[in-house]
């Protein structure tokens, strides 16, 4: 009955969702609080369960769940939700994944560290991505495989059960004791994970940080179709789309933006994508260079999904080591990489480089000559040996209209891999995959990073490849658009407070064609001591942030996005995109984000009235 009343709820919620609960990639952080991300959202939304209130106007004064989709969103908090009371669980012991493997190698991951013994139990087969001898060799985990005849006959084990089923229908299932974690997979919409019985509790941190930042939540159009189906098992169609012509014209679309001839890999997200990337490269290495170390070169202060991930890495693996590479705020990247590298080579070890072009947040470009020299350049090892070239690896998120790797470019006779966020400008906003591409000089580890991206079956569902293939070929205009707005906005404020320091790209870098439409701000500041004059500083980036986004509600946005379709997107590094970088590298500045499409003279008006009042 209990069941009933509920399907009927969600039914309701489902008719007069938000459409942002669908469409949005990011949310807004000034009702966003970190600590409580499910938990707040969940609270209210129960809350409107128990009135039966389901009108639009009370489902978008929700809090926000998640500030990006691929951590979860409330459409995945709502199926969760309603999973765990079928199966009388708490909500937080259910997970959604947009990848059929991710959630065992969530499990295999934390025993690995904690030295647990693992085995995976199926009664007809695992999800076909699962390899078990490339989990061994190249993860460093280590598990027992079963197949058995019925979950209820499972008995007890020295270490943790994983059950996992492929499922046709989202049902109640009867929880053996014994079995302490559930995953069921569906085909074409991901999978669920049920963390069963209370000692199993400290996993599920765990288990959302791996969905963070090595893969996605099911995605919204996923947990959309998942709900109707447990609504109605006769409802239960997913998204219908054209995937070979679709995932055709995107690879064209990005052999034409990149200038490449080289086949483009598409993930779920740019994080997931940058994981294959990761995992493809050691691999590599553990098979053409055995027994030499490999050391992954992290900017300290990047984007804090990059700098988490790749710390992760090292973490599980014992040869992976992180080695800073500082970038930004007066080191010359260009400098770092050639000492990094004098190093690494000296040391006989594999090294890969991550490096954002232009920097994030201030915004920086190399001198890319001297970056192809110094990535170019044949090294010793200690013993007179020439030392393993470097693998560059360029988030061009900012900047993914610049073309680095084909013939003749600057980049195209050193191993480099770009790859950028598909939620950004590839998407418009419209979807998180993410895509990467290698020059020629490549091959051997795109196979790899292939392989791996497969594994973690984190390819981009149909519907992203949709939107991709929607999307792309506008990208370059809208990139051009945007950028003309903030050229606008960024003079407009040196000319009305030239205290500021303004990180930008020169007007002779942006005639080479890095055109970001993204700055940071660093505001003017007073006070007698250094300490009052970074709080004076932050109170002001949030006396400015609120100031924009009460006066602009419908284009300002407190959120850590960037290349929208439309408005302006406004946050602090430190608390959002840095969240898990180390506290004396963070960015406490302001960053602006511009899209082609604003009222950029209302903007002006407001930022104006804000320095009149400062």
């Amino acid at each position: 009955m209990e069941d009933n009343k509920m399907l009927k709820y969600i039914d309701k919620v489902l008719e007069n969702m938000p459409n942002d609960w669908l469409n949005l990639t990011t949310h807004r952080l000034d009702i966003y609080d970190e600590k409580l991300a499910k938990v707040q959202f969940l609270e209210q939304f129960e809350n409107l369960f128990n009135n039966n209130t389901t009108d639009s106007s009370a489902l978008s004064e929700l809090p926000t769940a998640f500030d990006y989709i691929r951590l979860g969103h409330p459409l995945s908090c709502v199926l969760e939700w309603v999973i765990a009371h079928s199966n009388n669980l708490q909500p937080d012991n259910v997970i959604s994944f947009g990848s059929k493997t991710v959630p065992i190698l969530a499990v295999l991951r934390k025993n690995l560290l904690d030295n647990k013994n693992t085995q995976i139990l199926y009664t007809d087969k695992l999800p076909e991505s699962f390899d078990a001898e490339m989990l061994r060799n190249v993860y460093g985990y280590t598990f027992e495989l079963k197949r058995i005849e019925e979950a209820s006959s499972v008995s007890a084990f020295d270490g943790s059960t994983i059950f996992v089923s492929q499922q046709d229908e989202i049902d109640t299932i009867d929880l053996n004791p014994n079995i302490d974690f559930y995953i069921n997979t569906y085909e074409g919409l991901g999978s669920l994970i049920l963390v069963n019985g209370k000692q199993n509790e400290s996993y599920i941190s765990e288990i959302q940080h791996v969905r963070r930042r090595e893969t996605v939540a099911m995605t919204p159009a996923n947990c959309f179709t998942a709900l109707k189906l447990l609504i109605d098992k006769s409802n239960s169609e997913p998204h219908k789309s054209d995937l070979d012509t679709n995932k055709t014209k995107v690879l064209g679309a990005i052999a034409t933006v990149t200038g490449t001839d080289t086949k483009a890999l598409v993930g779920s997200s740019g994080l997931s994508i940058q994981y294959a990337i990761l995992m493809g490269l050691v691999d590599y290495a553990l098979e053409n260079h055995t027994g030499k170390d490999i050391k992954i070169i992290v900017p300290p202060n990047c984007y804090g999904g990059t700098n988490d991930q790749a710390r992760r890495v090292a973490a599980c693996i014992d040869n992976v080591e992180i080695v800073d590479l500082p970038v930004d705020s007066g080191n010359d990247m260009v400098e770092s990489i050639d000492t990094v590298l004098a190093k690494i080579a000296h040391q006989d070890a594999v090294p890969y480089i991550i490096a954002e072009i232009p920097t994030n947040p201030r915004v920086e470009v190399p001198n890319l000559l001297k970056l192809k020299e110094v990535l170019s350049a044949v090294r010793k090892t200690a013993s007179g040996t020439t030392a393993v070239d470097p693998v560059f690896l360029l988030d061009q998120t900012f900047c993914p209209n610049v073309q680095f790797l084909g013939e003749g470019e600057i980049l195209s006779t050193v191993r480099t891999i770009s790859f950028s966020s598909g939620s950004k400008f590839p998407s418009g906003g419209l979807c998180t995959a993410g895509y990467c591409v290698g020059n020629t000089k490549t091959d051997a580890l795109m196979h790899k990073i292939e392989m791996h991206l497969g594994l973690c079956d984190n390819e981009a569902t149909p519907l992203q490849y949709e939107i991709l293939a929607k999307q792309l070929p506008s990208m370059n205009q809208r990139i051009r658009d945007a950028y003309k707005n903030t050229r606008e906005f960024v003079n407009f404020i040196h000319d009305t407070l030239p205290e500021a320091k303004i990180n930008f790209v020169s007007e002779a870098l942006a005639n080479q064609g890095f055109t970001p439409s993204v700055f940071s701000l660093d505001l003017p500041t007073k006070g007698a001591t250094d300490e009052e004059k970074e709080t004076y500083k932050r109170a002001l980036n949030h006396k400015l942030i609120n100031l924009m986004i009460t006066e602009i509600p419908n284009e300002s946005k407190y959120c850590v996005s960037y290349g929208q379709l439309k408005g302006c997107y406004w946050t602090i590094p430190a608390t959002s995109t840095q969240g898990t970088t180390k506290e004396g590298d963070k960015d406490y500045i302001a960053r602006v984000a511009l899209s082609p499409n604003m009222n950029l003279e209302r903007h002006k008006e407001v930022f104006a009235s804000f320095v009149e009042g400062i």
